[in-house]
């Protein structure tokens, strides 16, 4: 199996590409750059048998609704936008609702922090893999929505203050935990990008996501949550231990 992992952004010089190769036992870093462009991308989702994408698939129902009544002036007089709760519907897709109860923390608003940028870049990317036939269904598709923080809050590893250059030392931390609990994946010369770039870092943390997504090991919405789940995406948070995915 080969699993890619891509690390979103609104730009390609910091989106960042992992490959992996699963085999019995064991697993390897194929391929890891920064710096894709679209292009890049499509070629690489469709040399994999699961890709995760760090972006959001979607925006919250609410938030499209509330857009579009906006734009035709209907009333808006029963939404209480006066006050952060009463925005909160607008900014919180039913998948963030869901990491935030299980792991405590809060993913970016896709409709109203810099993400958004990044979320528009993904649905472009998105209709372009359609277009080249992937299955892009939001919920559980060839790519599916990761989110590099929470899958490591999952696994027990530090999830927080590895980002930036200024952080280098803590991100080497948080890789060598990693490699301790998954000495079988095998990085090579690619560790010192992994060191270097927190972007290389969470897109091999998207590929081992999509791994656990193909095997059936992460969560997915219950009954109740697909049908908006369908439209708004959902964030894939494995539920298996690393050394269970191989």
């Amino acid at each position: 199996m080969r699993t890619v992992g891509v690390d979103l952004a609104a730009e390609p010089a910091k989106t960042a590409v992992a490959t992996i190769g699963w085999g019995a036992g064991s697993a390897g870093v194929l391929d890891l750059s920064v710096g894709a462009t679209d292009d890049d991308l499509v070629e690489a989702v469709a040399g994999a048998d699961k890709c995760g994408i760090d972006a959001p698939f979607g925006w919250p129902d609410a938030f499209v609704d509330f857009v579009l009544a906006h734009r035709s002036r209907q009333p808006l007089a029963k939404l209480d936008l006066g006050g952060r709760a009463g925005r909160l519907p607008l900014v919180r897709r039913r998948t963030d609702r869901v990491v935030h109860e299980v792991t405590g923390i809060v993913p970016l608003s896709v409709s109203a922090d810099l993400i958004a940028h990044v979320a528009l870049r993904c649905a472009g990317l998105l209709a372009r893999l359609d277009i080249a036939g992937t299955d892009v269904d939001r919920i559980d598709g060839a790519v599916v929505e990761v989110y590099p923080a929470g899958a490591l809050q999952r696994w027990g590893l530090p999830f927080r203050g590895y980002k930036g250059s200024a952080n280098r030392a803590t991100r080497v931390l948080v890789l060598e935990r990693f490699r301790e609990q998954f000495p079988q994946l095998q990085l090579g010369d690619l560790q010192e990008t992994c060191e270097e770039s927190d972007d290389a870092f969470d897109a091999v943390v998207a590929a081992v996501v999509a791994r656990a997504a193909a095997l059936g090991r992460t969560r997915l919405p219950d009954t109740a949550d697909r049908d908006v789940a369908a439209r708004e995406g959902w964030i894939h948070l494995p539920d298996a231990a690393l050394a269970n995915l191989l």
